[in-house]
């Protein structure tokens, strides 16, 4: 046969430091990012209600599993509330326009001052 060194091919040699003791634990597996937590950023600019179910629901189940994210659905949540508070706003000041301009519309055609409505816009 040949005389190969001890340790060449057959047994693994100790490094400097010596083999890893039994046990040793693997590296810890890193979590993908949690899906609803991407949904709760994205749906924040495309339907802000949404986004606040999908961020409290993401937060939790981050809490919960570990999973990568958190900025993100906390990101989602704070930005479906903000634009879902300025939603509401904007719409309140449509109706209280809309409503006062119809009321100031009424005043003056109760006095004959001016006439507006389907006659005056479209000629009838």
């Amino acid at each position: 046969m040949t005389d190969a060194p001890q340790g060449s091919y057959g047994t693994p040699q100790a490094g400097p430091y010596g083999p890893p003791p039994y046990g040793y634990p693997y590296p810890p597996v890193q979590m993908g990012t949690n899906t609803l937590a991407i949904l709760a950023l994205v749906f924040a600019f495309i339907f802000a209600p949404a986004a606040i179910v999908m961020g409290a629901i993401a937060r939790k189940q981050i809490r919960r599993t570990g999973e990568q994210g958190m900025g993100l659905a906390t990101a989602g949540l704070v930005c479906g509330i903000v634009f879902t508070a300025l939603s509401v706003i904007w719409i309140v000041a449509v109706v209280v326009f809309f409503a006062s301009t119809v009321h100031q519309i009424n005043d003056q055609n109760s006095t004959g001052a001016l006439v507006l409505g389907a006659r005056a816009c479209f000629g009838l």
